[in-house]
């Protein structure tokens, strides 16, 4: 008989110069194996084009080899934003070398529990992850009623059962007041995302913490939903307060806001200052290029996938550490103009 083209894992242990056992533990990312072994297991499977065969997997071990993601934003949102972008292609590269799937269902907000519990009835992912939480988040008790293995993109505000990358924002909105009263900014504005989501609420906390430890008066706040056009229309709204600064809650509302600011004749950086969040590629080649918050979704996405992994698999996950944001100081921010500088 003449041997199958397909590569199997025989092929793969002969070319990586280890056991069977020691490709497979590497293959589906269980512990054990040293990080040089399993990228030498991982480069000769790429090699020799092995891939797994997932009905063989799932029948043998009753897994699906896919985790999902349940988003309830407006599809025309999900493509404009890139933090979704960057932290899916992070979790799809921690996926894509364990044989794994990302099953994405965007959904109305009314049905996301819906899609939840379809996902968990229909056996169709092992695990999820959990984007946008919420003030009060009821997925949390509902991923626990359905058994579901999560992780979650920070910490909620309440009791939670699952580990979480630990993000946080609020460092990244301090460093940005701070950095705009050093300036000699007095009078600074906040153009907040949706108070619904905890990093909405997180940052505006933030936003009136920081202000209140440089020692400056509450500054007004506008909310919005993280859209450009939204953004435009909250800069619209707060530039009638008169500040000489506004932090935004994301790169995009601060890209709109500087085209609004300059159409209205408050010429940036020299009679407004505008930061953005999140540092997306665009920050740094609009004009003037914007100061913003650096962030890094897809290492975020990375962690979390491998965090999720390890769960499912039975492993005890702690919450996972990343690095804190920071401040990226471009032209879009400057001292007042001299007629309402203070001493």
């Amino acid at each position: 008989m003449t041997r199958p083209d397909r590569p199997t894992i025989r092929d793969v242990a002969a070319a990586a110069g280890v056991s069977k056992g020691t490709v497979s533990f590497a293959l589906n990312g269980r512990p054990g194996v040293s990080e040089d072994t399993r990228e030498r297991i991982l480069a000769a499977a790429r090699d020799l084009g092995w891939t797994p065969s997932t009905k063989a997997r799932a029948l043998s071990v009753s897994r699906a080899f896919a985790v999902g993601l349940v988003l309830a934003r407006e599809p025309e949102l999900l493509g404009a934003d890139p933090f979704f972008p960057a932290f899916i292609a992070g979790v799809e590269r921690t996926l894509s070398d364990r044989g794994q799937a990302l099953v994405l269902q965007v959904v109305p907000e009314a049905e996301e529990e819906a899609g939840y519990r379809r996902l968990a009835d229909a056996g169709r992912v092992d695990g999820v992850f959990v984007l946008d939480l919420r003030v009060a988040d009821p997925r949390i008790a509902l991923l626990a009623e359905l058994g579901m293995p999560a992780v979650t993109i920070a910490r909620p505000d309440g009791p939670s059962p699952f580990p979480a990358v630990l993000v946080d924002d609020r460092p990244g909105i301090a460093a940005a007041v701070s950095h705009l009263a050093g300036l000699g900014h007095r009078h600074i504005a906040h153009v907040a995302g949706p108070a619904h989501f905890l990093h909405g609420s997180r940052r505006r906390r933030a936003f009136d913490d920081a202000l209140d430890e440089a020692g400056l008066p509450p500054g007004p706040v506008v909310e919005a939903d993280f859209s450009a056009a939204g953004g435009a229309a909250a800069t619209r709204e707060i530039l009638a307060a008169g500040p000489t600064a506004i932090v935004y809650s994301n790169d995009l509302m601060a890209i709109a806001g500087l085209s609004v600011a300059v159409e209205l004749g408050r010429a940036v950086p020299a009679r407004l200052s505008v930061t953005g969040f999140d540092n997306t590629d665009l920050a740094g080649y609009v004009s003037p290029a914007l100061t913003s918050v650096r962030t890094d979704p897809y290492l975020w996405g990375r962690k979390a996938a491998e965090a999720l992994l390890e769960l499912i698999d039975g492993g005890t996950v702690d919450d996972v550490p990343v690095p804190a944001a920071q401040l990226v100081i471009r032209a879009s921010t400057a001292p007042p103009p001299p007629e309402v500088r203070t001493e």
